[in-house]
């Protein structure tokens, strides 16, 4: 097997004795980065380690810098967290979601540097895009929120379109092979796997939001505009595409306004961030309230164990949300 293994600082080791490795994920052992026999990768956060693991199966230690249950836009990199990047095999990163790991990332020795963000084409979306330019001026979406272009490059959230997830993992696969051309074959059945299970969750949204009541959904922050645009429908977010970002009272109510004229009959939260905003303005307009999980980590309060039986659960939720039949 092809892998590198790299000489670490003193200063490094240290850190690295002091604050023990972790492993993040569920098909990580308790070994080392480095020191795993296999090919090791770091991922940035959930929807990376995921690939990584379902793209490498046996030949691949994953680590993932983000733990379960923490949002991984807030991720600050640790000593720890350094010392495994310079001493894995490949980083899988998703550029613009993350400062800090793209910072680690950029200024680490690793020799293979996997970017989920040039894998596939990234698109702007915030409270602009769809129903502002369905109604024009009649709500008046813009910067005046303070949603908008939050990430530079575009939006981060691809993993949430299954079409654009495949278009990465087909990258990913490739890297893999590239750099660790002794296992090249099974990251190359692995992927195809995988490609065509994101098509068959595809062809199950299509399908299952076919017949609706209304387009439009209300989320906590806008992580779900590649969702809506592939299925044709307009997401409305409290907040922009960081999680964080408080709405403004006009905001507030031009929310209030779109729910009444569109037919809203949910607002969405999520599992790592507060539902308080959701919850505020579903008390003031009558709404209910429910999960729309953008998959950003898996927890035990989230609604499946990996990656398609969460995205299913959120499948299930929009139809609910939508009046699909």
């Amino acid at each position: 097997m092809n892998v590198r293994r790299r000489h670490i600082s003193a200063i490094t080791l240290t850190a690295v004795a002091a604050l023990g490795f972790g492993t993040l994920t569920a098909c990580s052992s308790d070994a080392a980065a480095g020191d795993t026999g296999t090919f090791d990768v770091v991922a940035s956060f959930y929807p990376m380690a995921f690939l990584a693991e379902r793209i490498g199966g046996e030949h691949v230690h994953v680590t993932s810098l983000t733990q379960p249950g923490q949002e991984p836009h807030d991720l600050e990199i640790s000593a720890r967290q350094t010392a495994q990047l310079e001493e894995s095999d490949a980083a899988l990163y998703l550029k613009g979601l993350q400062p800090s790991v793209d910072e680690a990332i950029g200024q680490s020795p690793i020799a293979t540097k996997i970017d989920a963000a040039e894998l596939t084409a990234l698109e702007e979306h915030g409270t602009e895009a769809g129903h502002g330019e369905e109604h024009g001026d009649e709500h008046g979406h813009g910067d005046e929120h303070g949603h908008d272009h939050d990430h530079e490059g575009g939006d981060p959230h691809i993993w949430l379109d299954p079409l654009k997830y495949a278009e990465v993992a087909e990258g990913v696969g490739k890297a893999f092979q590239k750099a660790d051309p002794d296992h090249a074959a099974d990251y190359r059945k692995n992927t195809a796997t995988l490609v065509e299970d994101l098509k068959a969750l595809d062809q199950k949204f299509r399908t299952g939001l076919a017949n609706r009541d209304t387009d439009v959904f209300v989320t906590t922050h806008a992580a779900f505009g590649y969702l809506a645009e592939r299925y044709g429908l307009t997401e409305e977010a409290i907040s922009g595409l960081a999680p964080d970002t408080e709405p403004s009272g006009a905001r507030v109510k031009e929310l209030q306004q779109i729910a009444e004229e569109d037919g809203v009959t949910t607002v969405f939260h999520e599992t790592l961030v507060s539902d308080k905003t959701a919850k505020t303005l579903a008390g003031d307009t009558g709404l209910r309230t429910d999960v729309l999980d953008p998959v950003e980590g898996i927890t035990d309060h989230s609604r499946g164990e990996d990656y398609f039986q969460v995205m299913e659960a959120n499948l299930t939720a929009l139809r609910t949300a939508l009046g699909a039949r």
